[in-house]
């Protein structure tokens, strides 16, 4: 099932909820389309790719993707890139540490200089005109991770921080939802320090909308303040395990 987020003239963003099956862990991919040219987000796996590939001529032709963006290793995002790079001309962009790792997913050599790495400071892609900004999210949880901040939609595209299970689309309890997230969030993100730097940074961002790779999405300002001062209060990863630290008997 497929949602537009945000539309106007010359953007669109394209919503694909869920296109996962059996024991696979649920998750989300998300387009983005600026006059006529598309970026995919986080692609997903090998049964992922034939429903995506077949719902994407509703929004865009495949020929008209310029950019696959991975965000990190995890094979919820990245194993069916090797489809996508054979079937399309666009070019994947993940980050730099891990693209020699991604490769043993069977990227095809011909493929593979179509694979750039994003250094960790991050950097702008091009969308048509429209500058997508890939900014570090680096030990949320990956140790190179990158979220994109759509400009035009002021959608910030989070991975897997915020992730949620649950079975509505957006959040609209913002305490209820906590106990969706917390503890995936204190086992899955390595790092306090870098929930607070993440929270600092993205503030300096107008944000209309957060939308994880996996779960409900948070929308308006208020909704999404709420989300990253929850952030910047996490204590998670190594932080929050101290106890398990010890020899089993």
């Amino acid at each position: 099932m497929a949602d537009v987020l945000f539309e106007n003239e010359e953007h669109k963003c394209v919503f694909f909820d869920d296109y996962t099956e059996g024991e696979m862990i649920s998750a989300n991919q998300h387009l983005i389309i600026h006059k006529g040219v598309g970026m995919l987000l986080d692609p997903g796996g090998h049964k992922v790719y034939s429903k995506i590939f077949s719902a994407l001529p509703e929004y865009t032709p495949p020929s008209a993707l310029k950019y696959l963006f991975l965000s990190h290793q995890d094979p919820d995002i990245v194993a069916s890139i090797n489809a996508w790079l054979m079937v399309t001309d666009a070019d994947a962009y993940l980050p730099q540490i891990w693209t020699t790792f991604v490769a043993h997913f069977g990227v095809d050599a011909t493929a593979s200089k179509r694979m750039h790495g994003i250094p960790d400071e991050g950097r702008i892609l091009d969308l048509e005109g429209c500058p997508l900004k890939l900014i570090p999210a680096h030990f949320l949880h990956s140790a190179g991770n990158f979220h994109v901040y759509d400009p035009v939609s002021k959608i910030l595209y989070s991975g897997d921080l915020g992730a949620a299970l649950s079975d509505y689309r957006f959040v609209e309890d913002f305490e209820a939802h906590i106990p969706h997230m917390l503890g995936f969030h204190q086992r899955y993100m390595a790092s306090s320090t870098a929930c607070k730097l993440w929270a600092k940074m993205v503030r300096t961002l107008d944000i209309e909308m957060i939308a994880p790779q996996h779960g409900a999405m948070f929308s308006g300002k208020e909704m999404v303040n709420q989300f990253i001062d929850w952030v910047e209060g996490l204590e998670v990863g190594a932080d929050h395990m101290q106890s398990v630290y010890q020899i089993p008997k």
